[in-house]
C-alpha cells in the first residue's frame, strides 16, 4: 500500500516515512501543497494543515474533489473547530501532533481496512426507497444516479442503510466506521453525516432518507 506524507518539515516527514517503511508502506513525500495536488496515486494521504504555498484544508477540498482516496489529516491544530472543518471537507480521520506512532500506523490500516470490510458483510447490493448501495463495488446511486461517497462515509452509510429504521448512536457509528481499537470523538459523525446528505439527499438541510434521532443518533429512514 502507498502512502503519500503531506509535510514540509524534514524533522517530521523523515522519521515518518522511515516508521512507515518499517511498517511495510510504499511511502512518497510531498513538501508543499503543489507537490501533493501533482503526486500520482496513492492508497492514502497523510495531510499536515499548515503548509508554506496553501493552507493545507484548501488541499484537502481540492484531492477530495479528484478522487476518493482516503485522507488523514496530520496536524498541530487541535481546536474542535478544525477537526469539524476537516471532516467536512473530506478528510476521513484527524490526529493530533504530536502524536504515537503505533496510533497513527493504527489509524492508517484502520482507514485502509475500512473499503474492505464494508464489501465483507451483508448482501452485495442493499436498497432502500430510491437509494441503492451496492456493497462489493462500493458503488452508492439515487434514484440511478451515481453518488460518489469516501470509505468512510461508504461505510457509514452501508451500517445504516443495512437496517432502515433502527437508531443508531455516534457510538455505534464511530464503532462501524473506525472500529472500537480506533480512538476518536462523536462529533466526527456529524462530520461525515453532513457530508453523505449532501450526496444522497434532494434537499440536504431536510433530508429524506439519513434522519437525526434527537439527543441519541441517526437512523436510516423506513423502507
Amino acid at each position: 500500500m502507498k502512502v503519500l506524507i503531506v509535510e514540509d518539515e524534514d524533522a517530521i516527514a523523515e522519521p515518518l516515512r522511515e516508521g512507515l517503511r518499517r511498517e511495510g508502506f510504499d511511502v512518497d513525500r510531498a513538501a508543499t501543497g503543489a507537490e501533493a495536488l501533482a503526486a500520482g496515486a496513492a492508497d492514502v494521504v497523510l495531510l499536515d494543515l499548515r503548509l508554506p504555498d496553501v493552507d493545507g484544508l484548501t488541499v484537502c477540498g481540492e484531492l477530495r474533489k479528484r478522487s476518493n482516496v482516503p485522507i488523514i489529516v496530520v496536524s498541530a491544530r487541535s481546536e474542535e473547530a478544525d477537526r469539524v472543518i476537516g471532516l467536512e471537507l473530506g478528510a476521513d480521520d484527524y490526529v493530533v501532533k504530536p502524536f504515537s506512532p503505533k496510533e497513527l500506523v493504527a489509524r492508517i490500516r484502520a482507514v485502509l481496512r475500512r473499503s474492505e470490510s464494508a464489501r465483507a458483510d451483508g448482501p452485495d447490493v442493499l436498497r432502500a426507497g430510491e437509494v441503492e448501495v451496492d456493497v462489493r463495488r462500493m458503488r452508492v446511486s439515487v434514484a440511478g444516479k451515481p453518488a460518489e461517497l469516501t470509505p468512510t462515509e461508504f461505510q457509514l452509510l452501508a451500517a445504516l442503510i443495512r437496517e432502515p429504521g433502527r437508531v443508531f448512536t455516534r457510538s455505534q457509528l464511530l464503532d462501524a466506521v473506525h472500529g472500537v481499537a480506533i480512538e476518536s470523538y462523536e462529533r466526527a459523525i456529524d462530520a461525515h453525516v453532513k457530508n453523505v446528505r449532501k450526496k444522497i439527499e434532494p434537499v440536504p438541510g431536510a433530508p429524506r432518507y439519513l434522519l437525526t434521532v434527537y439527543g441519541v443518533g441517526y437512523r436510516f429512514a423506513d423502507a
